[in-house]
């Protein structure tokens, strides 16, 4: 136990929607102020690495680029990671092997993303730039999120009051928390920003006015969808031996798993039961759960198959404070936004040792991220 990677610290930007508050702000612009306040928390400690997921970034290893634009060490190296949606989980769960290795004491992981700056791709001879990279090869299926959206929900029977009723109850948890400061400990603030952008009072019968936004008849629409965003999120991973006192969330297990192309919202399912089956942990000891929220359907479609209920009785664990639908989804930070959400819920709240969070999302082209914290005082 004495190499337990445990989360000590953890922040993220304010998010805005593509094009508004940060259009102008590049990933590593992003990034950079985060990584710079979260090596403040952690003072006197050398960082020995960082690793950020990234989506749709200019390349050139935004990680390296960001850790020096945050004014650390030339010495640290910085690396790169790229599993879409989950990137930012997915690099916390790479950097937590590192410090469970031996390897590394102190590594500074996340995610960024800036949609808004990211570059146009073309191939050679093209006459111009590709919507988006293929998710899975020719012969597999390889939908766009949002008719995947549609599958999904249409596969596990999740209709369209439900979604909207989600999506409702996603802003309205966000503006309470925004109002209640449960998010001032953790946001940084960039560009002039210190509050996200995007939540608003919504109400249903406004939502179910608007039309499928995907498939026509469908129950997926922009109102139940996340928007695309910009932000970033990062959290500092020590050893247990090397906590020096500081609190925080031990990572307990992660788990990355692959699902049905066709169906990638599905991907949390399989890598949480997963989690769940290594440790021994059955679903109703976690007191904290944060899902990525890139859809209503596709949440709901994870939490009915874990035999959790946002709506009712598990309203006060899931999300309760909003998610993506209301926050925004920066692609490559969402996985380490929820991260951040978990250390503000349990450990900036004080939940006492021992109380257990999981965070989780779905990866186009068929992928499911999880993580199981454990507090520790």
């Amino acid at each position: 136990m004495s190499d337990a990677p445990v989360v000590v610290a953890a922040r993220r930007t304010p998010i805005g929607t593509a094009g508004h508050a940060f259009k102008e702000l590049t990933v590593d612009r992003l990034a950079a102020p985060v990584i710079a306040a979260v090596a403040r928390d952690v003072a006197g400690r050398p960082v020995d690495d960082v690793v950020l997921g990234n989506c749709m970034g200019p390349g050139g290893n935004v990680a390296r680029v960001s850790a020096l634009a945050a004014g650390l060490r030339h010495e640290v190296p910085g690396v790169t990671v790229d599993r879409q949606c989950g990137s930012g989980l997915a690099a916390i769960l790479v950097a937590g092997q590192a410090v469970r290795a031996g390897e590394m004491d102190l590594v500074i992981a996340g995610g960024a993303e800036s949609a808004s700056t990211a570059p146009l791709r073309t191939r050679r001879g093209a006459e111009g730039p590709y919507a988006r990279a293929p998710f899975a090869p020719e012969g597999h299926p390889d939908p766009d999120m949002g008719p995947a959206a549609e599958a999904l929900a249409a596969a596990c029977g999740v209709g369209r009051e439900r979604q909207d009723a989600y999506a409702c109850r996603s802003h309205a948890g966000a503006l309470a928390a925004r109002e209640a400061g449960r998010f001032a400990g953790e946001i940084v603030p960039v560009g002039g920003r210190s509050d996200d952008q995007r939540p608003r009072p919504l109400r249903e019968a406004s939502l179910a006015r608007l039309p499928a936004a995907f498939v026509a008849d469908g129950t997926v629409t922009a109102g139940n969808s996340s928007p695309v965003s910009d932000g970033a999120a990062v959290v500092a991973l020590v050893p247990a031996r090397l906590r020096g006192g500081l609190p925080g969330m031990r990572l307990v297990a992660g788990s990355v798993v692959g699902c049905d192309p066709g169906l990638p919202g599905w991907g949390p399912v399989p890598a949480v039961r997963r989690v769940l089956a290594r440790t021994g942990v059955d679903m109703e000891r976690i007191a904290a759960v944060e899902i990525v929220e890139a859809f209503a359907a596709q949440v709901l479609a994870v939490t009915d198959a874990l035999g959790l209920d946002p709506l009712g009785a598990d309203a006060p664990r899931v999300c309760p404070d909003g998610g993506a639908l209301a926050l925004g989804h920066p692609w490559g930070a969402t996985g380490a936004v929820v991260v951040t959400r978990l250390f503000s819920r349990l450990v900036r709240a004080g939940a006492p040792a021992g109380t257990l969070g999981l965070a989780a999302a779905a990866v186009g082209g068929g992928l499911g991220v999880a993580a199981l914290f454990e507090v520790v005082s």
